[in-house]
């Protein structure tokens, strides 16, 4: 009868372990190997094995040098000697092993087998979700690539420096920007005032871009998007909740061709416009740009769609159109709660991808009265709390003219060019203030707005 696995034995392999802690025990170099390769108490499978890897760690962290004497001794201290099999089980491990060269082979080899018997756990709690009738599917989905996630970045997330070491990175870095001479550290917007208030779009952060409708909110998110895939060759992924995909690729092409999107709507092109438009398609069709089009995508989809994204693709940055329309797995949550955990876990995703998450963002009604702050960040205050950068696109109203004909004009005007203040409202790790900046409407594209503009 063929055996099944909850007759099997874990894998695990009792000589390499033995070999593992011999090579710690005979030559005190290997411990930082060992701690290179993040190796841990839990990895060992046998109990002994473990209670006496913790006591050499023990040792290491006290600053004295681990061998035989000294790892009894603390086997005694911590009260976990006859667990560790005694004073004659530790003295035999250094009579087993070839040469302490070798620990690092030995240290990987017993963390394999560790992420094996943590699959084996992973996928048992599969099972048991899969079983849970109060979830459903796609939450199951959820948690099976959280597991996943939390075993491949296990070594990634435990980072101790000493800051001597930290401040030879920064130091590095330092010199690096300066003989670069290039101040952008992030990912440049494209637009130069903007990226020099914020050294470009930082990885880890969590960034909002907020605005009442009809601001045009979409199109700088889109013309910043497009900079970085189309012109910088970053890839980038768009989530659209609101647009379908052709609506922006359109409106793309519109921006980039400098055509009416009006036009090329209906079709209605001069040969100038069509030959602006063929040119600006071989730019686009090269370009490491992704449109994920899903109307009524939960957050669970969505976070499941930016690891996708991250793993095949490798996008270096991540915009979303828009929050509002982000649903929760639970509708019923009040709205603000739902928003709340929405945005903890998109901050979440940032830090998790190592990527910025530029997240649209609808502002209040009182936002078109008066210039944006923080407060009128809609649905949840917890928004303003977990982003790192908050920009803000704002109007000011016209000033009304008491000439009619001059009313005319500048309405006229306004519907070509109109100048728009794009407000840093919050910045964690730089300045705020103003970035002056003009749509030119017919083709959704924003431009800065120079002094003699």
């Amino acid at each position: 009868m063929a055996q099944t696995l909850r007759d099997k034995t874990p894998p695990h392999d009792d000589d390499l372990e033995q070999a593992a802690l011999g090579s710690l025990l005979a030559d005190n170099e290997a411990v930082a190997a060992a701690i290179q390769h993040h190796l841990r108490s839990d990895d060992f499978y046998s109990r002994a094995n473990s209670r006496i890897y913790e006591a050499i760690m023990s040792l290491d962290a006290k600053g004295h040098r681990a061998d035989i004497q000294t790892v009894v001794q603390e086997l005694k201290q911590m009260g976990k000697l006859d667990e560790a099999g005694g004073a004659s089980y530790v003295s035999s491990l250094t009579t087993i092993i070839p040469s302490s060269a070798n620990i690092d082979f030995y240290a990987q080899s017993v963390k394999n087998y560790s992420l094996k018997r943590s699959l084996l756990r992973v996928a048992s709690k599969i099972g048991v979700s899969v079983y849970d009738e109060s979830k459903d599917s796609r939450e199951v989905l959820e948690d099976v690539q959280k597991y996943i996630f939390e075993l491949t970045d296990d070594r990634q997330v435990f980072s101790a420096k000493k800051i001597r070491d930290v401040l030879k990175e920064t130091i590095d870095i330092l010199d690096n920007v300066m003989k670069s001479k290039n101040p952008i550290t992030g990912i440049s917007s494209g637009f130069d005032r903007l990226d020099q208030m914020t050294s470009g779009f930082q990885r880890d952060e969590f960034i909002i871009l907020g605005a009442r409708p009809s601001i045009g909110k979409t199109a700088l998110a889109l013309n910043m998007a497009s900079h970085i895939a189309f012109h910088k060759k970053i890839p980038t992924a768009f989530f659209s909740l609101e647009m379908s995909d052709i609506a922006l690729v359109q409106r793309l092409i519109s921006s980039e061709a400098m055509v009416k999107a009006l036009n090329l709507r209906t079709g209605f092109l001069s040969a100038d416009d069509y030959r602006k438009v063929v040119n600006c398609m071989g730019l686009i069709y090269e370009a490491p740009f992704h449109i994920i089009d899903m109307p009524n995508m939960r957050i669970l989809d969505l976070r499941s769609q930016a690891r996708k994204m991250k793993s095949l693709y490798d996008v270096q940055i991540i915009f979303i159109d828009y929050l509002g329309l982000i649903g929760h797995e639970n509708n019923s949550l009040p709205r603000y709660e739902q928003i709340s955990e929405i945005s903890r876990s998109l901050k979440g995703l940032a830090r998790e991808l190592h990527i910025p998450v530029v997240v649209l963002c609808q502002l209040t009604r009182d936002a078109q009265k008066e210039e944006p702050t923080l407060a009128h960040l809609r649905d949840s205050g917890s928004i303003e709390q977990d982003a790192d950068l908050v920009l803000f696109l704002h109007r000011e109203l016209p000033k009304k003219s008491r000439n009619k004909n001059d009313q005319e004009e500048e309405s006229q005007a306004s519907l070509d060019i109109i100048p728009t203040n794009l407000i840093i409202a919050k910045q964690r790790n730089g300045p705020i203030g103003e970035v002056k900046l003009q749509m030119v409407t017919k083709y959704a594209k924003f431009t800065p707005l120079s002094k003699t503009d």
